[in-house]
């Protein structure tokens, strides 16, 4: 009895439990939701949307305790959860994208007849997933993390559930799902096979004794095991890619994003990107460090491929959805650049951009939202036609979250992109190789691109014919506050950035 005991303390620490509090809190906070769809009528469910906004704020509260009040970084239950400047800052990210998704939700969901609280409480459950990617430092942990978040979304893309596109999307993204989490588990699997560890700190330190007695002596026993590292960073970064929409394992992106509900679609591309950026660049520094020779490159030049496919696809697409998938796989080349500097300007960049890519994406996502109306879908570019004559306001919002998107200058798109870039220059000069350069000059260059599928809207809006539809949009208390929350945060990073570096910097500086 005081052997099971003892066991028990050591299993349940209560300062393990405090590391991840914010996760409880979401986790109880879904559980309740359920029970509320149940208990509330129909017409209540909303009920549920603002709860789950208020289990949202709970969790901030919560991690923005962590930060101030614990000695950074630490870890907890037997290594496998750690606390660091990294995790918060990933953490608060998901938040911030959860709670503008539900508060874009629930109008869309009143038009599309959907208003369950279920909803609310997938929501909450991706975003624990989410949260725990952004911590976890352990493969076991990490890979559970990543199908609690990929199952819920499969489940949301095909929540509308009347709608065959909703329904085909699903499938699609299921069905290619699962084969990219078996590649990744694989890679997993060889990694773990070399270290004899699934933790990342000991998988890093083992790949670098096996590195440094290459380097020492290309003919030692260790060498063996070279082929072995490289296959798994491969299945590891292949699987990766499809999480995060890269070429080629980006086919699913178009069809997922047009098919899904529009709230899920503007979930899907940026909680749900950011938290496999989280994913990839803890097994990157922490693993795989002594590996930045065969990565980098590799991934450069999928960054490249990217970059030119997402942009130039995007060019000939009507369907705004569509668009944004396409200009969502652009972007996912961008944040990559991050991850090849692997620099102090290219971890800013990282954060950054993902933070404003965030707000930026939501907050197109939420004007589409503001179009849909019974019969009217909304869905194309061309739906946008003479909006700067209806609703002046909601136009020149959605100028500037393009404008954003495109990377100009006074808006958060430029922030992030310029440290994204000036980490690939910074590291071109400590390496002293010129690849750098070129990849950051195509990057600069597919940006110019982009603003002329990013300018389409605004021509549409301002310069197209009006039409024949006068009806006023309305818009529902929730979804005003995601647009100009969304519109704030754009334009304070572009204007004054300088108190978001500093914390950035402070946080996640290698």
């Amino acid at each position: 009895m005081l052997l099971l005991q003892a066991n028990t303390t050591a299993l349940f620490n209560a300062v393990d439990l405090q590391l991840i509090a914010p996760e409880l809190i979401l986790t109880l906070c879904g559980c309740v939701a359920l029970v509320m769809e149940v208990v509330l009528p129909y017409r209540k469910s909303k009920l549920t949307a603002y709860f789950s906004l208020i289990g949202i704020a709970l969790a901030a509260l919560s991690l923005g305790v962590q930060w101030w009040y614990t000695d950074l970084p630490v870890t907890g239950f037997y290594g496998m959860v750690r606390i660091d400047g990294f995790a918060i800052v990933f953490k608060a990210i998901f938040l911030i994208a959860a709670s503008l998704a539900i508060a874009i939700s629930t109008r869309y969901l009143d038009i599309e007849g959907e208003q369950h609280g279920e909803y609310y409480a997938l929501v909450l459950f991706a975003t624990v997933g989410m949260m725990f990617l952004g911590c976890g430092y352990d493969l076991i942990l990490l890979y559970i993390s990543l199908e609690l978040m990929a199952l819920t979304f499969y489940v949301l893309v095909a929540f509308t559930k009347r709608e065959k596109r909703s329904n085909e999307a699903a499938m699609k993204y299921f069905l290619l799902g699962a084969f990219s989490s078996g590649v990744l588990l694989y890679g997993m699997s060889l990694l773990y096979g070399v270290a004899g560890s699934t933790n990342l700190g000991e998988i890093g330190q083992e790949v670098g004794r096996v590195f440094g007695s290459i380097a020492a002596d290309p003919a030692s026993d260790l060498a063996k095991l070279r082929p072995m590292l490289l296959l798994g960073m491969i299945a590891l970064a292949a699987g990766l890619f499809f999480k995060i929409a890269a070429v080629p394992f980006h086919m699913w992106a178009p069809d997922a994003y047009e098919g899904a509900p529009t709230s899920v679609t503007a979930f899907l591309s940026t909680g749900s990107k950011a938290a496999s950026f989280a994913l990839y660049a803890r097994i990157l520094f922490e693993a795989l460090p002594s590996m930045r020779a065969d990565w980098a490159p590799l991934l450069g030049l999928v960054a490249a491929i990217t970059i030119m496919v997402g942009n130039w696809a995007a060019v000939t697409q009507e369907n705004s959805k569509r668009l944004l998938a396409y200009s969502s796989i652009s972007n996912a080349g961008y944040l990559l650049l991050g991850l090849v500097a692997g620099n102090s300007y290219g971890y800013t960049g990282l954060m950054i951009y993902l933070l404003v890519y965030t707000l930026m994406n939501m907050g197109a996502f939420g004007i589409i939202i503001s179009l849909r109306r019974r019969g009217i879908i909304g869905d194309n570019v061309d739906d946008l036609t003479g909006l700067a004559q209806k609703a002046p306001a909601m136009a020149a919002m959605m100028g500037i979250f393009m404008l954003s998107l495109g990377g100009l200058p006074m808006t958060g798109g430029f922030i992030g992109k310029y440290f994204l870039f000036g980490g690939l220059l910074e590291r071109g000069r400590t390496d002293g190789k010129s690849w750098y350069y070129w990849l950051a000059g195509w990057a600069i260059i597919n940006t110019v691109v982009s603003f002329y599928y990013y300018v389409r809207f605004i021509r549409v809006m301002y310069l197209g014919d009006r039409v024949a539809d006068d009806q006023p949009l309305s818009l529902s208390p929730a979804l005003q506050t995601a647009l100009v929350a969304s519109l704030v945060g754009i334009i304070a990073i572009g204007v004054y950035p300088q108190p978001l570096i500093k914390i950035v910097q402070k946080l996640v500086a290698p």
